[in-house]
């Protein structure tokens, strides 16, 4: 059986591997957060779509003197947004990974105006938090964790649960906070599904055509409980086992997160 699929995916495959059947699977998401493959199917034409959103939205931007936000997805990883706000441009780009703070994110486009430029564009993961909301997420998480009792962890879960429901609008409430902070009008574009839909570009076809290949190679070969990862122009078998239950972030570290940096963008925490 071959799974062509995410996080949940793996999970499922390995739960039918370890119930005896033969899997292999391959790394399917626009998220590009599967671990141990350098990138999965959908990534490179999702992203190709948010940094066509970007791009377009800079003309309403520029000509009606506002922050334009664009909500881009990612939940857990910020892969997507922090590609297509390099790729089109952001002025500032929100990932989940770091926590960013508004008053920094303002002084970013105040700055901007100062330099007669009245018109600033944000990526924003829907993940991406501020420092105050991160923080409360890892107490909930953490006493998750720790519950031993049946009660304190279905308290713990319900905590996390009213956290996420809390968090839903976040961007909106973003754009309010930023035009109070810098009193320039803010609209949000809600990117959504369209991300999800369209034409495969090319990048993501011959990505496919390689991973599947190599699918076809090793079952012929009779290897079974393994993902076929991208490596580099090559692919490589890696166990299910160490893909289900792991997510790929961006490291803080990470060559992207320096390109954005260098080029002027913010990224929420620093003045």
């Amino acid at each position: 059986l071959v799974c062509i699929g995410g996080g949940g995916t793996h999970k499922n495959a390995l739960r039918l591997m370890e119930k005896g059947l033969n899997i292999v699977t391959l790394p399917k998401t626009i998220d590009n957060d599967v671990a141990l493959t350098d990138s999965t199917i959908g990534f490179d034409t999702a992203l190709g779509i948010a940094t066509d959103a970007i791009d377009r939205l800079h003309s309403t931007a520029h000509s009606h003197h506002r922050i334009i936000i664009a909500e881009i997805m990612g939940h857990r990883a910020g892969w997507l947004a922090l590609g297509a706000g390099i790729a089109g441009g952001a002025d500032v780009i929100l990932i989940p990974e770091i926590p960013y703070e508004v008053k920094k994110v303002a002084a970013a486009i105040r700055r901007r105006s100062k330099h007669g430029t009245n018109f600033s564009i944000l990526a924003v993961a829907e993940g991406a938090m501020s420092v105050e909301d991160a923080a409360e997420f890892a107490i909930a998480a953490r006493r998750k964790k720790k519950a031993e009792s049946g009660s304190d962890r279905k308290r713990a879960k319900a905590e996390l649960a009213a956290l996420e429901a809390r968090h839903t609008g976040n961007t909106l409430r973003l754009a309010k906070q930023l035009e109070e902070f810098t009193h320039l009008e803010a609209r949000v574009s809600i990117l959504g599904y369209v991300q999800r839909g369209g034409t495969p570009s090319a990048g993501d076809r011959l990505l496919a055509t390689r991973l599947g290949t190599k699918c076809v190679e090793l079952i012929q070969e009779g290897v079974f409980g393994v993902m076929v990862a991208a490596r580099g122009d090559g692919t490589k078998p890696v166990p299910i086992a160490e893909v289900a239950g792991n997510l790929k972030t961006v490291p803080t570290d990470h060559p992207w997160i320096e390109s954005a940096r260098r080029v002027g963008t913010s990224l929420g925490n620093q003045a």
